[in-house]
């Protein structure tokens, strides 16, 4: 088993400079965000990070498209009003490949970092030209990302493969209730397809949950396949426009970069957790309550 970054080089880490870092906001509907806070922290040691989870809204492929896009915006804002950030990175595909253009719309000062399948690397890196695409029932059905399979395909036979449990089994595992491993091979089995000689070689992690548990993953896959996780080429992109905003005079100082700031819309995440998935402190978290008037 191995997992390939999707892009051909990991972020660079950035030395702690004398002046103060960006305010980074990292958002999802859940845990599974943590695995790109993971990469980003990493690349930017000296940022201060904000980790937001609306679990109250989890999980969010079960929502209509509207409702999840009206959602999406109505929490944002919140925290974007709250925290004032530099960056936002959403760290959800679902969220991402829907309301991404309304949150640019409603907050064109605001770098916005989106997170897609990474189809186009997983595809130039498979040998066999089998490839298959792990998501949730909702970014499986998005439009995206049957457009992203036209354009960047490039001759792989590709299987999409939705996934109604496994982002919960995620959550459920990092809350201490481990999940069988007959579980977990049930929902990624299909990715597995042996026909013409040829066997699935690579598998996109296509929710930001999947990457927190790949060695479970990998331990209950039929063969060895790559697992491509787009969170370290996140990461480089957002290096890139936090370099930007710093360069520009945009961030006012903040050094030393306080411990994680945890937000959370129903149960207050576990500190402890956040702070074992990063290795890095994180503060006593929070709940907020954004306001969702007429919102599912």
């Amino acid at each position: 088993m191995a997992t390939v970054i999707a892009a051909a080089e990991r972020a660079v880490a950035v030395p702690h400079a004398p002046a103060e870092a960006p305010i980074i906001l990292v958002f999802d509907s859940g845990v599974g965000g943590l695995s790109v806070l993971r990469e980003i922290a990493r690349a930017r040691p000296d940022a201060a990070f904000v980790y937001a989870a609306d679990d109250a809204g989890f999980p969010y492929g079960a929502l209509a498209d509207r409702d999840l896009v009206a959602r999406v915006n109505a929490v944002m804002d919140a925290l974007i009003a709250r925290v004032r950030p530099a960056l936002a990175v959403i760290a959800c595909n679902t969220a991402s490949t829907l309301a991404l253009p309304s949150l640019r719309a409603h907050h064109p000062e605001l770098p916005f970092v989106g997170t897609v399948p990474a189809v186009k690397p997983a595809c130039a890196a498979s040998a066999s030209r089998r490839v298959s695409i792990l998501a949730t029932p909702g970014t499986v059905r998005r439009d995206y990302t049957a457009d992203l399979i036209r354009q960047f395909a490039s001759g792989c036979e590709v299987t999409l493969v939705p996934s109604a449990r496994l982002a919960g089994f995620v959550e459920a595992e990092l809350a201490g209730s481990p999940v069988d491993d007959a579980d977990l091979a049930a929902e990624i089995g299909p990715c597995f397809v042996d026909a013409d000689g040829r066997r699935t070689d690579t598998v996109v992690l296509a929710c930001t949950h999947y990457p927190l548990i790949v060695e479970r993953l990998g331990r209950v896959a039929p063969w060895p396949v790559a697992f491509v996780d787009p969170a370290p080429a996140i990461a480089r992109r957002v290096v890139h426009l936090a370099a930007e905003r710093f360069a520009e005079g945009t961030l006012e100082p903040r050094l030393p970069s306080p411990p994680i700031q945890l937000l959370s819309t129903l149960r207050p995440l576990s500190a402890k957790l956040v702070a074992s998935i990063l290795g890095r402190p994180a503060a006593a978290p929070e709940l907020f309550t954004p306001a969702l008037e007429g919102v599912s």
